[in-house]
C-alpha cells in the first residue's frame, strides 16, 4: 500500500469490485482494491469466475471468453486509471467512525468510504473430486443459468430439495433430456408452488433419501455419473449423468460485518432505497454479497458501478458540507 488512507477502499476483486474500482479511479478517487483470498481453495482473487472455463453470457464477447482471462481484463482496465491493489483478505474492519479502519495481514489502512464486494460462495458437498470437475464444462456446477446451455441433450443431476434446487431443475429441462433431483430426505423443503412446478414437469425424475458419495468421471471426459447412497437402507447405486448441479444454497461472505451491518436472515447485506448504501453512512455493498436473487457477473458489475457512483456522491456531499461549515459566520458573543 502506497499510503495509509484512501478515499475509497474496495473489498473484493470480482466483477463487482473491479467495476467499482474502474468507476472510482476514473473519478480520480484513487481507490484501493483489497483483492481477497483465503484458506478455501475456491476463495481466490478475482472471484468465482477464476474457477470458470468459458463465459458465453457476458455482453461484448460474442466468441466467449475464459473466466480468468475476463477477470484479468477487468483488473488491467481498473489499473490503467490508477487503481491500487493490495493482496490478501481483510481480517477486521472498524466501521464505528470515519475514516474506517481495515486490518490486513500487512497492516492497517484507513478509508473515507468502503465498498464491500466480497461475494458469496456456493455450498458444496466437500467431495475430494468436486473441485477438479468444477472447472470443466460437462462437470460440476452451482449455476444452471450460467452453465445450463452446455448440457444440451444430456442427462444431469440436481442435488438439493429447496426452492433453488427446484428452480435449477426446471430451468435445466430447457436443455437436458432428463433432470434427476437427488434429495437426502423423502420430502422437499421447497415452497409448494415450486414443488408443483417441478412435479408437473415430465423431464424431471426423483431419487429420494439419497446422497452423493462420489462423482464419477475422468480426465478428458468430465463427469460420467455419480455413486449414490440411500441414507435409510445404506444401499449404493451408480447413476449415469453428463453433469451435476449443486443446489444446496449459497453463503454470502459477510462474517466480518456481523453485528455491524444490517443483514437479512441468510446473511446477505441489506441496501437502502434502490441504492447500494448500507445502514452505515459511507459503506456500500455490491455484487453477490447483497444479491441472493440473480448472482450473475453482469449484474454484479452493474452494482459495482452503482456503488462507485454512490461513494463518489457521498464524498462530494461531505466536501460540500465541510466547505459550507468553513464559510458560516462566527457566532456573536
Amino acid at each position: 500500500m502506497k499510503k495509509p488512507q484512501y478515499r475509497v477502499a474496495i473489498l473484493g476483486s470480482g466483477p463487482a469490485g473491479l467495476t467499482a474500482a474502474l468507476y472510482a479511479s476514473r473519478a480520480n478517487l484513487e481507490p484501493l482494491v483489497i483483492e481477497g483470498g483465503g484458506e478455501d481453495p475456491t476463495d481466490v482473487p478475482g472471484g468465482q469466475l477464476m474457477l470458470t472455463t468459458d463465459v458465453d453470457n457476458y455482453p461484448g464477447f460474442p466468441e466467449g471468453i475464459l473466466g480468468p482471462e475476463m477477470m484479468d481484463r477487468f483488473r488491467q482496465q481498473a489499473a490503467r486509471f490508477g487503481t491500487e491493489f493490495a493482496s490478501g483478505a481483510a481480517q477486521k474492519a472498524d466501521l464505528s467512525r470515519r475514516p474506517f479502519t481495515i486490518t490486513l495481514d500487512e497492516g492497517e489502512v484507513r478509508a473515507e468510504t468502503l465498498i464491500i464486494a466480497t461475494g458469496a460462495r456456493a455450498r458444496w458437498l466437500g467431495l475430494p473430486e468436486e473441485l477438479e470437475f468444477r472447472t470443466k464444462i460437462g462437470g460440476v456446477s452451482a449455476c444452471a443459468t450460467c452453465d445450463g446451455f452446455f448440457y444440451k441433450n444430456k442427462e444431469v443431476l440436481v442435488v438439493g430439495g429447496g426452492d433453488t434446487a427446484m428452480e435449477e431443475a426446471t430451468f435445466l429441462t430447457k436443455f437436458a433430456t432428463k433432470v434427476t433431483v437427488v434429495h437426502r430426505r423423502d420430502i422437499l423443503r421447497a415452497s409448494k408452488i415450486m414443488q408443483d412446478r417441478a412435479f408437473g414437469n415430465p423431464k424431471i425424475a426423483w431419487i429420494w433419501d439419497s446422497v452423493v458419495e462420489k462423482i464419477l468421471g475422468g480426465r478428458g471426459q468430465g463427469v460420467t455419473g455419480a455413486m449414490l447412497r440411500n441414507v435409510k437402507t445404506g444401499r449404493a447405486q451408480e447413476i449415469a449423468a453428463g453433469g451435476i448441479f449443486m443446489a444446496i444454497g449459497h453463503e454470502p461472505n459477510t462474517a466480518l460485518f456481523r453485528g455491524v451491518l444490517e443483514m437479512d436472515a441468510t446473511g446477505y447485506l441489506v441496501t437502502r432505497h434502490g441504492t447500494t448504501a448500507t445502514n452505515v453512512p459511507g459503506v456500500y455493498a455490491a455484487g453477490d454479497v447483497a444479491d441472493h436473487r440473480y448472482r450473475q457477473a453482469v449484474t454484479a458489475a452493474g452494482s459495482g458501478c452503482m456503488a462507485a457512483i454512490d461513494a463518489e456522491r457521498f464524498l462530494s456531499h461531505q466536501a460540500e458540507e465541510a466547505e459550507d461549515g468553513r464559510h458560516q459566520p462566527a457566532a456573536r458573543a
